[in-house]
């Protein structure tokens, strides 16, 4: 079975999206992570791709949550994107929104850029995902919490 496209109508143009479902590994924790590919201009058009790290905090070991992006998440990567370079009218090849890159800038409420599917060295996401957290409820970066599972 292929995988389903989507369809974003914005600014007068269609745009073709799917999201496939991963997952990263951080130094004591997974996370999800979702593959956002966009097309805008037909199958041979250069693709935008972004991969979303779930900002979701589980209390228990490695498990990953349900996030998944929505049409108005899938407009916000467009928009940054096309505002940063990408032309969904060149033919072929992928633009990128790295997290090297565009990180410090961009995020959506439930995601972060990740670098991690394609590279392990990335920066890890359990730490990310954490400042995230405590960014979002505190206005701050709190210090990452041990999470490593005890048995008692």
């Amino acid at each position: 079975m292929g995988t389903r496209l989507r369809r974003l109508h914005a600014d007068g143009r269609e745009f073709a999206w799917t999201a496939q479902i991963n997952h990263v590994a951080g130094e004591r924790d997974c996370h999800r992570c979702v593959r956002l590919r966009v097309w805008g201009a037909g199958k041979n058009s250069r693709v935008l791709q972004a991969d979303l790290l779930s900002t979701a905090v589980l209390p228990w070991g490695c498990a990953t949550d349900g996030a998944y992006p929505t049409p108005k998440d899938v407009r916000r990567v467009v928009d940054y994107a096309m505002t940063h370079g990408w032309d969904p009218d060149l033919a072929g090849g992928t633009f990128f929104l790295s997290e090297s890159e565009h990180a410090a800038e961009f995020e959506l409420d439930d995601f972060l850029l990740t670098d991690r599917l394609l590279d392990d060295r990335a920066p890890d996401p359990t730490e990310r995902v954490f400042r995230a957290r405590d960014k979002r409820e505190n206005g701050e970066a709190a210090p990452v919490p041990d999470r490593q599972d005890k048995v008692v």
